[in-house]
């Protein structure tokens, strides 16, 4: 049998695309397309199918909502795992005062983060208007208004390159400013584990209203985006570093420097990865020339540029 055939036989069929854009599954909405797009049932199904991508040679890597990607204009040569839309079970235990939570890698974090809001547990306020999943959350141990997913993360289930599963605890986790040891070691995020105490559920839902109303102003949401482009320098905004060298509204073809945020680049229309990458170059350029400090993208990059 041929790949897919066998691919087919690994995840369950009816879960597979071919040459699917991957423009469909980011939120940047920019990338060509993928040679297979899968959509696993479970963890169990995730790991066949990455065993036999690496038995077979074939390049693979695991999605969720595409929130902090950006693909390049050929598109993937491999095979594309996408978890947001299933690996989202969750589970609530109340211990006293606490709230134990354990959820799937493909639970969306804001959704997640809005309900143990909404039941009146106090911590995950900040992670209420993060657009991506679970799993790369985790994995960069995103964080937005002085909150990060390490404050209170207990453990997380991850699959290693051979498909054994490891429980590594928070230590384990090596969880830094945009860093973990996933980035290290290539682990691939299963499931997480926090704990949150009990709060006032009006001023939770309060604080949580506020984060919202500060993110449509000060955001781009307006305009499809990866988020954040560009990672905080230590010592440093990016945001104004970039405004202050004039780039706000910049652009390369519909590539645009947000001009409500200059931490943003944003497609404005019908921007490619190459516009993207084009103006990422030119701004860091500009930076380095003008404040000799050098700003690293946040987003990754994938596939054929």
């Amino acid at each position: 049998m041929d790949f897919y055939h066998n691919l087919s036989e690994a995840v369950g069929h009816g879960n597979i695309l071919r040459n699917e854009l991957m423009a469909d599954h980011t939120t940047f909405r920019i990338g060509g397309p993928a040679d297979y797009f899968v959509i696993p049932e479970n963890g169990e199904s995730l790991g066949r199918g990455i065993a036999l991508c690496r038995s077979a040679g074939i390049p693979y890597f695991i999605t969720g909502n595409g929130s902090n990607l950006l693909v390049g204009d050929g598109g993937y040569r491999g095979v594309i795992f996408n978890i947001c839309r299933t690996m989202d079970e969750v589970i609530y235990e109340e211990e006293g005062s606490r709230l134990l939570v354990t959820a799937g890698a493909g639970m969306m974090l804001a959704k997640l983060a809005r309900e143990v809001s909404e039941k009146g547990y106090v911590g995950f306020e900040y992670a209420t208007g993060i657009p991506g999943t679970l799993g790369g959350a985790v994995t960069m141990n995103a964080g937005a208004y002085g909150g990060e997913i390490s404050d209170a993360i207990l453990w997380a289930e991850v699959m290693d390159e051979t498909g054994r599963i490891l429980r590594l605890d928070k230590e384990e986790l090596k969880l830094s400013y945009r860093h973990s040891v996933m980035m290290e070691e290539d682990y691939i995020v299963l499931k997480a584990a926090f704990c949150f105490d009990r709060g006032d559920r009006n001023s939770i839902m309060e604080k949580v209203g506020q984060l919202s109303r500060t993110r449509r102003e000060k955001q781009p949401l307006e305009y499809p985006s990866a988020g954040s482009t560009f990672k905080r320098p230590e010592g440093y905004f990016a945001g104004k570093l970039i405004q202050d060298c004039g780039l706000k509204g910049y652009r390369v073809g519909d590539a645009m420097v947000s001009e409500k945020h200059s931490g943003f680049v944003v497609n404005a229309g019908h921007a490619t990865a190459s516009d993207v990458v084009a103006l990422i170059q030119h701004v860091q350029q500009t930076v380095k020339e003008q404040f000799h400090v050098v700003i690293e993208p946040e987003i990754r990059m994938l596939g054929d540029f």
